[in-house]
């Protein structure tokens, strides 16, 4: 009965918030403050351990269900029940009772994870791959993450739950939790990996279906011999003045031109006739449908008809023979002929298949005729193409133009190019920037056999090449990268070993000088045909050895280049930047330029002359046989008799004893008694004294011999 008269206990007074007893002084309150202060650690511990009592047995906070064995949190209600006494329960009565846990047998889905739990971690066996994340380990373990992170504080560890921590971290973790923790190797190479992606370059429509495939226009080239009126015949059929602006009057370049004939096109390729430019006659050959050899009726056939001839026959292209130049008076066209029968080739008005038209670039005399020949016999050939495969290309020229960068003509083989197609070349990629046909109008595609010139390139390409397209920018990127990898790596081979016959070879001077050249012209087929033809010069003493070559203008880094190799520039039809024309003349590099290409090689042969040495010969002009030696006042002369030829005092001279040379040099006196002479000849006597040398002796020979120099051939 006390204690309900007076209700109010010890524990009641700290709960009752309506106390009537007497509050403490401000000191007092400021005391018991500073008793309250925690550490962080502790202020952690207090946060982590949800009000247990430390000086209390412990007891587990999470109890597993029968049926699972899976932890389950006990409710606050019964951790204050077990705090309280009956006077602290009978306050709390006031408030709504907290709901007691549900019992382990209603819950069913707790039995059913635990199933699962069980399964994962093999009983109280827990297997996991690293990287070990804690909350990972803590849904493996049937554990909340904050009751393994607090664990994780008394072990000194601090991470957050979406951290991985160390294996023995781990497995210390489940010795605490009761589990055994057994640590999963990751196989070699497993885990995740990006799969890496494989891109091919599209290959040539093998047989397109016969209702995509649409006819084209037919692809020509003119072949013959230097200055036998190819490029006249191609202005005359497109009304234009190419010839003329050629320098020298000669073609250096393939030229692709489309000309309209009827209501069809035709597509011309003008190839050089000059003999470095075997290369290109032998690419025009290889792309083209029908091949017109052009022969002069004045010339008959020459080195490079020939030559045009075997690359046809090759290639297995369709001839046809144009016998131009018929208005001379010199012209013989059944000469021609005759000479035609000698290469296989047999006209058709002597019974052959192979058509002769006799033409006049100047005149236009069967211009018409050999323009309708040419489309019959492409209708004979029937040469169609699908406009809509995948587009391929063959490069015709490249070159580097101000302004534009890389560029590069090329005639389309099937498919349609057009603006915005990604697309790779040899080991370059590329996307089409910009299309121009021959007479420089800009189009949005081109269809097959159009020849164009198109801007985008990475870099210049190769003449020759093949312009693939591609499906995508990144993949053109990437088949791209694959081969300048592998072209690296094969111009990365083992050196060669030095032998000792090559450095003997060396030492003793027998090694070729080198004639190191900078070669810039202004197209890429050019450039191969003139580094082609210097590397064909025959020499057993000198060759050329080429630092850089290629198209484009020559500017400041290929001076430098040139000065550090000590190499010589060599510019075909391009300009000299500014910056260059500075830096050749600080670094003193010389820099030749020229428009004719013979000029060009035969200045190049002059310079590869001009490194050897040229050659001493020795040449015995007449010997002298020491009768007696004389005292004189600067040392010893020699008394002779001249036995054969004769001595000279601006010769050289030596000494022979027994057949063994003792001096040689230049001889300083000669003399007929008291007089100084030039010369002696046979058998008259005479006084000789070479140079410095005193040790002369009766029987001594004295050869008197000339050194002339004569000039090198290569």
């Amino acid at each position: 009965m006390a204690d309900d008269k007076n209700p109010k206990s010890s524990k009641d007074e700290v709960l009752d918030l309506l106390s009537e007893k007497a509050k403490p002084s401000r000191r007092e309150r400021q005391r018991q403050e500073a008793a309250k202060v925690q550490t962080v650690d502790d202020q952690k511990k207090a946060a982590l351990d949800l009000g247990i009592d430390d000086d209390a047995p412990k007891k587990r906070a999470v109890r597993k269900t029968e049926n699972s064995g899976k932890a389950a949190f006990t409710s606050i209600s019964n951790k204050l029940e077990e705090k309280s006494d009956a006077d602290f329960v009978a306050a709390t009565t006031t408030s709504p009772p907290a709901s007691p846990a549900p019992p382990a047998s209603e819950s069913g889905e707790s039995g059913e994870s635990g199933e699962e739990e069980e399964g994962e971690s093999q009983g109280n066996v827990i297997s996991i791959k690293p990287p070990i994340i804690v909350n990972d380990l803590a849904e493996r373990m049937g554990e909340p993450p904050f009751r393994l992170m607090a664990d994780l504080i008394k072990l000194e560890v601090f991470v957050a739950a979406n951290q991985a921590i160390e294996p023995d971290i781990a497995e210390k973790l489940c010795e605490l939790h009761g589990f055994v923790f057994e640590r999963e190797k990751r196989e070699k190479g497993g885990g995740v990996h990006k799969e890496e992606e494989v891109f091919v370059e599209p290959e040539r429509e093998a047989e397109a279906p016969v209702e995509k495939m649409a006819y084209r226009a037919p692809i020509i080239t003119f072949m013959g011999h230097v200055d036998h009126g190819k490029t006249s015949l191609m202005d005359y059929i497109r009304k234009s003045k190419v010839a003329s602006g050629e320098a020298g009057g000669i073609t250096q370049h393939v030229g692709a031109y489309s000309v309209e004939q009827g209501d069809r096109k035709i597509t011309f390729l003008d190839t050089p006739g000059h003999a470095i430019f075997s290369k290109m006659r032998e690419r025009g050959a290889d792309v083209t449908d029908i091949v017109v050899i052009i022969v002069a009726a004045d010339d008959g056939i020459m080195p490079q008809t020939k030559e045009a001839i075997e690359h046809a026959k090759a290639a297995g292209k369709t001839i046809i023979v144009a016998i131009n130049k018929c208005d001379l008076p010199a012209a013989d066209p059944m000469r021609v002929m005759t000479q035609l029968m000698e290469h296989g080739l047999v006209p058709s008005e002597m019974g052959g298949e192979t058509e002769c038209v006799k033409v006049s670039a100047t005149t236009g005399l069967g211009v018409e005729e050999l323009l309708d020949l040419m489309a019959l016999q492409a209708e004979v050939l029937e040469l169609k193409a699908n406009p809509t495969a995948n587009v391929r290309a063959s490069v015709i020229e490249a070159s580097v133009k101000a302004g534009r960068g890389a560029t590069a003509t090329v005639i389309v083989e099937t498919g349609t190019l057009m603006i915005g197609q990604p697309f790779i070349c040899g080991p370059f990629a590329g996307k089409v920037k910009l299309l121009a046909d021959d007479q420089g109008n800009s189009v949005k595609e081109a269809g097959p056999s159009m020849p164009v010139e198109v801007l985008g390139f990475a870099e210049l390409p190769n003449v020759g090449d093949s312009l693939v397209g591609m499906d995508s920018e990144r993949a053109a990127k990437k088949l791209s990268a694959e081969r300048l990898e592998e072209r690296r790596k094969k111009r990365l081979v083992q050196p060669r070993k030095s032998r000792l016959e090559d450095m003997l070879k060396t030492v003793a001077g027998g090694g070729k000088s080198q004639l190191k050249l900078v070669l810039r012209t202004d197209v890429q087929g050019t450039a191969e045909a003139i580094k082609n033809a210097i590397l064909e010069i025959e020499s057993e003493k000198v060759e050329a050895n080429f630092i850089i070559s290629g198209a484009g203008s020559i500017n400041e880094p290929d001076v430098l280049m040139a000065s550090s190799a000590d190499a010589i520039i060599i510019g075909f039809n391009v300009k000299v930047d500014g910056k260059a024309v500075k830096a050749a003349k600080a670094e003193g590099v010389q820099v030749k330029l020229y428009s004719i290409v013979y000029e060009l090689i035969d200045q190049v042969k002059d310079s590869m002359l001009g490194l050897l040495d040229p050659e001493i010969r020795e040449t015995v002009i007449g010997r002298a046989l020491v009768k007696q030696v004389f005292k004189v006042n600067k040392g010893r002369a020699a008394g002779c008799v001249i036995k054969s030829g004769r001595v000279s005092r601006k010769a050289h001279a030596r000494v022979l004893r027994g057949k063994q040379p003792v001096f040689d040099g230049k001889m300083s006196t000669l003399r007929r008694h008291t007089d100084e002479v030039d010369e002696v000849k046979e058998g008259i006597e005479c006084g000789i004294r070479l140079g410095s040398f005193n040790d002369y002796e009766d029987g001594d020979i004295i050869e008197c011999y000339t050194l002339d120099k004569i000039d090198q051939t290569l």
